[in-house]
């Protein structure tokens, strides 16, 4: 009896205990297949919705982002060109209290010109040569073509009624010329 206690006391499963666990879990009720597969759906079509409200989520900050993006794009080209309007105020304002002559507001104007003109190609804008070169449809527009007597003219930019600009490598506005035909 003493070593029946001792087997008692050690916790470990005899091999009546196991088979009296063998019984019990054969008598304990088995789930239906089909509502485990009720489960298993369910806990799927919940991770599907929580995976696509994400995604939806997502999409919607994207597009927030994308529009604040736009809105805000050229908000450093408006600051750096901001010098340049106070420049045009305080000549505008030159101009009305002076009374001598041209050369001071001409002088200021080209200050000004020069001003724009050195923000804008610091930001990539880079102006198209046209005059004396090949016709090219890729910068420039056509407007009208003049006959010319020189044959070496023919094809070439004669006169630039507005001026191409590119910026970065691209065109920007295409050069309105006039072609010798």
């Amino acid at each position: 009896m003493q070593n029946n206690k001792e087997v008692a006391d050690t916790n470990e499963p005899t091999p009546q205990d196991e088979l009296m666990n063998q019984t019990e879990e054969q008598q304990a009720p088995v789930a239906d297949p089909a509502e485990l597969l009720k489960e298993e759906l369910a806990i799927a079509n919940d991770k599907y919705l929580r995976l696509y409200s994400d995604f939806e989520n997502y999409k919607k900050r994207m597009m927030r982002e994308r529009v604040d993006l736009i809105k805000s794009a050229g908000a450093d080209v408006i600051a750096s060109l901001l010098p340049v309007l106070d420049d045009f105020e305080r000549a505008l304002k030159s101009m009305e209290q002076t009374t001598s002559g041209v050369e001071a507001v001409k002088e200021g104007v080209l200050l000004i010109h020069t001003k724009l003109k050195n923000q804008l190609s610091q930001r990539g804008l880079q102006p198209i040569e046209s005059i004396n070169k090949p016709f090219d449809t890729d910068l420039h527009e056509a407007v009208t073509n003049i006959p010319v007597d020189d044959e070496s003219k023919k094809g070439i930019v004669i006169d630039e009624i507005e001026k191409g600009y590119m910026l970065n490598d691209k065109v920007l506005r295409h050069a309105k010329v006039v072609v010798g035909g």
